[in-house]
Protein backbone atom coordinates (compact mmCIF):
# COMPACT_ATOMS: atom_id res chain seq x y z
CA UNK A 1 0.00 0.00 0.00
CA UNK A 2 1.05 3.56 -0.68
CA UNK A 3 1.75 5.21 2.67
CA UNK A 4 3.65 8.24 1.34
CA UNK A 5 0.69 10.54 1.95
CA UNK A 6 0.55 9.39 5.57
CA UNK A 7 4.20 10.15 6.32
CA UNK A 8 4.08 11.59 9.82
CA UNK A 9 7.62 11.11 11.09
CA UNK A 10 10.95 12.67 10.20
CA UNK A 11 14.53 11.71 10.98
CA UNK A 12 14.50 14.47 13.62
CA UNK A 13 11.87 12.45 15.53
CA UNK A 14 14.08 9.36 15.73
CA UNK A 15 16.98 8.43 18.01
CA UNK A 16 19.58 5.64 17.73
CA UNK A 17 20.23 3.69 20.94
CA UNK A 18 23.09 1.31 21.64
CA UNK A 19 21.80 -1.11 24.29
CA UNK A 20 23.76 -3.50 26.51
CA UNK A 21 21.82 -6.65 27.33
CA UNK A 22 22.28 -10.32 28.10
CA UNK A 23 21.57 -12.93 25.43
CA UNK A 24 19.92 -16.31 26.01
CA UNK A 25 23.28 -17.89 26.94
CA UNK A 26 23.86 -15.25 29.63
CA UNK A 27 26.55 -13.47 27.62
CA UNK A 28 26.81 -9.71 27.50
CA UNK A 29 25.65 -8.42 24.12
CA UNK A 30 25.30 -5.08 22.36
CA UNK A 31 22.01 -4.28 20.72
CA UNK A 32 20.78 -1.50 18.47
CA UNK A 33 17.40 0.24 18.41
CA UNK A 34 15.93 3.20 16.61
CA UNK A 35 13.04 4.78 18.49
CA UNK A 36 11.02 7.96 18.70
CA UNK A 37 12.75 10.69 20.70
CA UNK A 38 9.62 10.80 22.88
CA UNK A 39 10.29 7.31 24.32
CA UNK A 40 14.11 7.30 24.19
CA UNK A 41 14.63 8.12 27.89
CA UNK A 42 12.03 5.54 28.89
CA UNK A 43 13.79 2.87 26.84
CA UNK A 44 17.19 3.81 28.27
CA UNK A 45 15.84 3.44 31.83
CA UNK A 46 13.93 0.22 31.08
CA UNK A 47 16.83 -1.48 29.33
CA UNK A 48 19.26 -0.38 32.03
CA UNK A 49 17.07 -2.11 34.65
CA UNK A 50 16.75 -5.19 32.44
CA UNK A 51 20.54 -5.21 32.03
CA UNK A 52 21.10 -4.91 35.80
CA UNK A 53 18.76 -7.88 36.31
CA UNK A 54 20.38 -9.92 33.48
CA UNK A 55 17.01 -10.16 31.73
CA UNK A 56 17.53 -12.35 28.63
CA UNK A 57 16.98 -10.84 25.18
CA UNK A 58 18.11 -13.10 22.36
CA UNK A 59 19.00 -10.38 19.86
CA UNK A 60 18.43 -6.70 19.22
CA UNK A 61 19.24 -5.71 15.64
CA UNK A 62 17.98 -2.92 13.41
CA UNK A 63 15.13 -3.96 11.13
CA UNK A 64 17.35 -3.29 8.11
CA UNK A 65 19.17 -6.55 8.91
CA UNK A 66 15.87 -8.24 7.90
CA UNK A 67 15.21 -5.96 4.89
CA UNK A 68 12.41 -4.30 6.86
CA UNK A 69 10.51 -7.61 6.96
CA UNK A 70 8.70 -7.83 10.29
CA UNK A 71 8.00 -11.56 9.94
CA UNK A 72 11.68 -12.38 9.32
CA UNK A 73 12.64 -10.27 12.33
CA UNK A 74 10.10 -12.05 14.55
CA UNK A 75 11.17 -15.50 13.30
CA UNK A 76 14.72 -14.60 14.35
CA UNK A 77 13.38 -13.55 17.79
CA UNK A 78 14.72 -10.06 17.18
CA UNK A 79 13.77 -7.31 19.63
CA UNK A 80 13.08 -4.19 17.54
CA UNK A 81 11.36 -0.83 17.62
CA UNK A 82 11.23 1.43 14.53
CA UNK A 83 9.98 -0.09 11.28
CA UNK A 84 8.17 2.10 8.75
CA UNK A 85 5.30 -0.25 7.92
CA UNK A 86 1.54 -0.65 8.08
CA UNK A 87 -0.37 -2.83 10.55
CA UNK A 88 -0.62 -6.32 9.05
CA UNK A 89 -3.76 -6.63 6.94
CA UNK A 90 -4.54 -2.88 6.93
CA UNK A 91 -3.43 0.37 5.30
CA UNK A 92 -2.90 2.04 8.69
CA UNK A 93 0.60 2.88 9.83
CA UNK A 94 1.82 0.81 12.76
CA UNK A 95 3.03 2.46 15.97
CA UNK A 96 6.38 0.98 14.89
CA UNK A 97 6.31 3.38 11.90
CA UNK A 98 6.49 6.23 14.40
CA UNK A 99 9.11 4.54 16.60
CA UNK A 100 6.59 4.42 19.46
CA UNK A 101 6.33 0.62 19.78
CA UNK A 102 8.77 -2.12 20.62
CA UNK A 103 8.59 -5.91 20.33
CA UNK A 104 10.52 -7.95 22.91
CA UNK A 105 11.59 -11.58 22.25
CA UNK A 106 8.78 -11.90 19.66
CA UNK A 107 9.18 -15.60 18.86
CA UNK A 108 8.32 -16.54 22.46
CA UNK A 109 5.65 -13.84 22.71
CA UNK A 110 3.66 -14.19 19.50
CA UNK A 111 1.00 -12.05 17.85
CA UNK A 112 -2.36 -13.86 17.97
CA UNK A 113 -5.30 -12.79 15.80
CA UNK A 114 -8.66 -14.32 14.91
CA UNK A 115 -9.44 -13.49 11.25
CA UNK A 116 -12.80 -14.98 10.30
CA UNK A 117 -13.00 -16.60 13.73
CA UNK A 118 -9.94 -18.75 13.02
CA UNK A 119 -6.78 -18.41 15.14
CA UNK A 120 -3.65 -17.09 13.42
CA UNK A 121 -0.31 -17.06 15.27
CA UNK A 122 2.66 -15.06 14.06
CA UNK A 123 5.51 -15.64 13.53
CA UNK A 124 5.24 -19.14 12.05
CA UNK A 125 6.68 -21.75 14.41
CA UNK A 126 5.74 -19.85 17.57
CA UNK A 127 2.40 -21.66 18.00
CA UNK A 128 3.43 -23.45 21.25
CA UNK A 129 4.05 -20.06 22.87
CA UNK A 130 0.54 -18.73 22.22
CA UNK A 131 -0.68 -20.85 25.19
CA UNK A 132 -0.09 -18.32 27.96
CA UNK A 133 -1.08 -20.84 30.65
CA UNK A 134 1.94 -22.95 29.70
CA UNK A 135 5.21 -22.48 31.55
CA UNK A 136 8.17 -21.71 29.29
CA UNK A 137 11.21 -19.41 29.33
CA UNK A 138 11.15 -15.85 27.96
CA UNK A 139 7.37 -15.50 28.41
CA UNK A 140 6.14 -11.96 29.00
CA UNK A 141 3.17 -11.81 31.33
CA UNK A 142 2.00 -9.67 34.26
CA UNK A 143 4.63 -11.23 36.56
CA UNK A 144 7.52 -10.53 34.20
CA UNK A 145 10.06 -7.79 34.97
CA UNK A 146 9.90 -6.49 31.38
CA UNK A 147 6.11 -6.11 31.63
CA UNK A 148 6.36 -4.32 34.99
CA UNK A 149 9.01 -1.86 33.78
CA UNK A 150 7.16 -0.93 30.60
CA UNK A 151 3.89 -0.47 32.51
CA UNK A 152 5.67 1.72 35.11
CA UNK A 153 6.82 3.94 32.26
CA UNK A 154 3.29 4.39 30.88
CA UNK A 155 3.38 1.90 28.01
CA UNK A 156 0.41 -0.25 27.07
CA UNK A 157 0.90 -3.97 26.43
CA UNK A 158 -0.49 -5.87 23.44
CA UNK A 159 -1.25 -8.82 25.74
CA UNK A 160 -4.04 -6.70 27.27
CA UNK A 161 -5.84 -6.15 23.96
CA UNK A 162 -9.28 -7.70 23.49
CA UNK A 163 -9.66 -8.53 19.78
CA UNK A 164 -6.08 -9.75 19.36
CA UNK A 165 -3.10 -10.49 21.59
CA UNK A 166 0.36 -9.15 20.83
CA UNK A 167 2.42 -10.51 23.73
CA UNK A 168 5.72 -9.10 22.42
CA UNK A 169 4.40 -5.55 21.94
CA UNK A 170 4.62 -2.42 24.09
CA UNK A 171 3.63 1.04 22.84
CA UNK A 172 3.32 4.55 24.14
CA UNK A 173 1.06 7.34 22.92
CA UNK A 174 2.32 10.90 22.53
CA UNK A 175 0.10 13.25 24.51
Amino acid sequence: PDTTEKLAISYDDLVYLNVLHYDFEGNLAEGELICNIYIAEDLKEIFYELYLNKYPIERMELIEVYDGDDTKSMEANNTSCFNYRVVDGTTNLSKHAYGLAIDINPFYNPYVTYPGGKIRISPPGSEPYADRDADFPYKIDENDLCYKLFKEHGFTWGGDWNSSKDYQHFQKTIN
